[in-house]
């Protein structure tokens, strides 16, 4: 089973492009406080990535960052110095998916591509919990996918034509699943915390969490668990545990609620329904379940959804284990 393309599935990762960048110092650019995953790739020259509280980081050709929360950061030509803020260069040079920002000047010159990524923000999958950056060194050499992803993007944003905004998107997706493919065989550098990407490069962890996906009404124990990836029950939950961030069980139970929560948000299935899908004994094993993780039962969680659009908020993750995708 491709676990990483269900877990993408199931947290509805989109792509929004933001801009490319072309810019000779000194400049620099504010980007805020947003509910996506940032990314910036560095097409041409150097910069500096800077945020508050965090040494500046330099970044060269070929170089990928990706800030998961989307935290307000700058991007600049120096380690230091003044900078606009973006909302304010966007509506200069044209609010559409396919923005060009020219800031010429005396300095070297820079060409650097930059958008993001949504995640479904009812998801509490670990995978939404990510380090606060991830860079990717010269990511482009890392294969001709990755570098024809990049080329077509750039040259999608730099010559829109009807169906830009559509193209762009699917590209920023594609791109993407590159990026965490890379991230998860080792080629990142996490800046500030582990990544449950990385359990899927670990063949019995890997093994164990898609037979989860696969069969999650199965009555799973770590003790079969550990059978069917052919380790011991000790070994199986300590990596486990180590790079998912949360014992096997506690991780089916997550997924499970995953599981019921779209069903709830994007079917009429009832309730016995669901409850016989995921494994619960009884509904109210289920509903008992589900409040502890969304805190509030099914019925009402559906309710609201349907009343306002938007899911109930899940609890607040373990500040731990990363940065939730999509959070403030």
């Amino acid at each position: 089973m491709d676990v990483l393309a269900d877990v993408l599935s199931a947290t509805k990762m989109g792509g929004t492009v933001a801009a490319v960048v072309r810019a000779s110092g000194p400049w620099g650019i504010s980007f805020p406080d947003l509910p996506i995953a940032a990314f910036h790739y560095v097409a041409e020259g150097e910069c500096w990535l800077r945020r508050a509280g965090y040494e500046p980081l330099r970044l060269g050709a070929g170089d990928l960052v990706l800030l998961p929360a989307g935290a307000g950061h700058v991007m600049a030509g120096e380690s230091s110095g003044p900078t606009v803020e973006f909302d304010e260069l966007a509506r200069a040079f044209g609010e559409t998916p396919a923005v060009v920002v020219d800031l010429p000047g005396s300095g070297p010159a820079a060409r650097i591509l930059c958008g993001g990524f949504r995640f479904d923000a009812h998801s509490t999958h670990p995978m939404v919990r990510l380090p606060p950056l991830l860079w990717l060194k010269d990511i482009a050499a890392q294969g001709p996918d990755v570098a024809a992803v990049l080329r077509m993007l750039t040259t999608e944003l730099c010559g829109p034509q009807p169906g830009t905004a559509t193209v762009a998107d699917r590209l920023v997706d594609v791109l993407f699943v590159h990026i965490l493919r890379h991230w998860a065989t080792g080629h990142g550098v996490p800046v500030g915390g582990s990544t449950w990407l990385r359990a899927l490069d670990d063949a019995p962890v890997s093994a164990a969490v898609s037979l989860m996906h696969r069969c999650p009404e199965r009555a799973w124990t770590v003790a079969l668990l550990a059978k069917e990836t052919g380790v011991s029950r000790a070994t199986l939950y300590r990596r486990f545990t180590r790079l998912v961030g949360e014992p096997p069980l506690a991780y089916l139970t997550r997924w499970r609620m995953e599981i019921t929560a779209r069903r709830l948000r994007e079917t009429d299935d009832t309730i016995a329904i669901i409850t016989e899908t995921v494994g619960y004994t009884s509904e109210f094993a289920l509903s008992k379940a589900f409040r502890r993780h969304h805190g509030v039962s099914p019925s009402r969680y559906r309710a609201t959804h349907r009343r306002t659009g938007s899911a109930v908020a899940g609890p607040t993750p373990d500040p731990q284990a990363g940065a939730p995708v999509g959070s403030r």
